[in-house]
């Protein structure tokens, strides 16, 4: 790829305006004068519409880092799937970051890729 493609794919990904909120005020009460007329329920069947909004979401989320994390923490995931961290033990910074990102939560000791991580990857 060169070097003005690889540049002009770089600006469109971080022109994306980020999934996660960056307001650290309060947000205002919502007061709804009647109910809302569609809800989707939070434990909504995973069809396939549902999948691939939710793996977009996950992609997303690793799109929005620069590209040097974004590498690292895809490969401790894959480490983690691939149950290599005793050999290539993952630092305590992209575990945070990886849990904080809810794609990996900690189960007995071992870190345990969630249905976001493996979106994630996939």
């Amino acid at each position: 790829m060169s070097t003005d493609k690889l540049q002009a794919t770089i600006a469109e990904i971080l022109s994306e305006p980020p999934l996660i909120s960056t307001n650290t005020g309060p947000s205002p009460p919502t007061f709804f004068a009647q109910e809302p007329a569609e809800q989707t329920p939070v434990d909504a069947p995973a069809g396939a519409g549902n999948l691939a909004i939710r793996a977009g979401q996950a992609k997303s989320l690793l799109a929005g880092l620069d590209l040097d994390t974004a590498i690292r923490l895809r490969w401790a995931m894959r480490d983690i799937r691939g149950k290599r961290t005793k050999m290539l033990p993952v630092s305590e910074n992209d575990l945070a970051a990886l849990i904080d990102l809810g794609f990996i939560e900690m189960r007995e000791g071992l870190p345990r890729l969630t249905g976001l991580g493996v979106l994630a990857l996939d």
